[in-house]
Order: C-alpha cells, then sequence, then structure tokens
C-alpha cells in the first residue's frame, strides 16, 4: 500500500461511509458507547463542527479538549442530524483542500475514529479495512512512545518502538490493523488493553498505548 495517498481522499472516503451509515440509523438519538455520553446526532455535529472550525482557521492551537469538541455539540443542538450532514459536507470542500497540501493526519483520524465509533454503535462491521485504517495504524503504532523494547505485529505492519534491542529480547504484541487503530485512539479499556496477545507482562507499556483514553469501560465491536 502506497503511503502518499492523499489525506484529502482519506477524510472525503471517511464522511461518505458516515453520510451513508447515519441515514440508515432509525434513532439519531441512539447513544454511541465509544463516545460515552454522545448520540449518533451528537457525533455527527461534532464531526461539522470541526469541520467548520478547520474551514475558518479557528481550529485548537494545541490539540483537540472536551471543551472543543463540547462546543460543537452545542452548536448542533437542534439541527436535523440531515442537515449537520449537509454542513459538513460543505465544510469539508475548504478542509480537503487544505489536506492537499498540508499533511493535517488528525482530520482523518478524527473521521475515521468516529465513523468506526458510529458503526460500533448499531453493530456494523464494515471498513475495517479501508485505507483510512490501516495507514492510520501504521502512522499511529509507529508513534508509540514506550519505555521498553516493544514489537507490534499486524495482519499488514511489523513495527519496533522503544529502545534498541534485538528481537528475542522485545517483546511483542500480537494485533490487528483494526485494533491497534481502535486501541492507539482510546477505544479499549486498561483491561481490554492488558489482555492483548502479548508475549510477556505487559505491565510496562499499559500507560503509553492510547493516544486518548484508555476507555473508561469495555469497548465491544
Amino acid at each position: 500500500m502506497a503511503d502518499r495517498v492523499p489525506l484529502s481522499l482519506l477524510y472525503r472516503e471517511a464522511r461518505e461511509r458516515i453520510g451513508a451509515l447515519v441515514p440508515g440509523i432509525p434513532d439519531d438519538s441512539l447513544p454511541v458507547p465509544a463516545t460515552p455520553g454522545w448520540t449518533v446526532h451528537d457525533v455527527v455535529a461534532h464531526l461539522a463542527g470541526a469541520a467548520q472550525d478547520g474551514a475558518s482557521g479557528n481550529g485548537p492551537t494545541d490539540g483537540p479538549t472536551p471543551e472543543w469538541t463540547a462546543t460543537h455539540v452545542e452548536r448542533g443542538r437542534g439541527v436535523p442530524t440531515a442537515e449537520l450532514l449537509e454542513r459538513w459536507a460543505t465544510a469539508s470542500v475548504a478542509v480537503e483542500a487544505l489536506l492537499e497540501t498540508v499533511p493535517i493526519w488528525p482530520f482523518v483520524f478524527d473521521a475515521t475514529t468516529h465513523e468506526h465509533d458510529l458503526r460500533g454503535a448499531v453493530g456494523d462491521t464494515g471498513a475495517r479495512d479501508s485505507v483510512g485504517v490501516v495507514l492510520g495504524a501504521k502512522l499511529l503504532l509507529g508513534a508509540l512512545d514506550v519505555p521498553a523494547p516493544l514489537r507490534v505485529v499486524t495482519g499488514t505492519h511489523d513495527v519496533r518502538v522503544g529502545p534498541q534491542a534485538p528481537d528475542d529480547e522485545r517483546t511483542v504484541l500480537r494485533t490487528t490493523d483494526f485494533d491497534a487503530f481502535r486501541w492507539r485512539m482510546g477505544r479499549r479499556s486498561a483491561a481490554q488493553l492488558a489482555a492483548m496477545d502479548w508475549s510477556g507482562d505487559p505491565a510496562p507499556f499499559l500507560d503509553h498505548l492510547c493516544v486518548f483514553g484508555p476507555a473508561a469501560t469495555d469497548v465491544v465491536e
């Protein structure tokens, strides 16, 4: 798989998949377990709001915060979900143009993460092998900052992180591209992280696996 896939394409594909998924959900007040406290409507409101902020240059300079995402939910309150999807599509024109020139991976990570949050809420297992997931997993695994030698093996990637060491001295974690993407983005609990397929003691690594999180409770999908 080429690593030079345009981020604009990955972002647009995630948005279009969500745009096809959400209208088929009969109740947009359905809770989304991977994003506690949020409904389907709230997730779409966040995605639309993040795109609007990105298009206008009003995104956070120090990364996303709960306060920032909460403004999107509040901004979308009372707006029909179908209209929020339209607002997202409109704002995405500018976001995709930006992504053509600036490699802002968090836009892609956010859309792809919330796509699978929504899929998980309705028991949909589609698009787990999308380029956004597979390539995103590679980048997120490569960015792991762990205190001991670790090798992470997925169906596609074989990533070594942490201090230099021979392979026979590395702890090995066997996972999948999809699961790696999800736990890196905080969609697994501490208990789920500890229960993964480790060749040795996972304790040195557990506090270093998630960009966000870990989840307060198990995320089953």
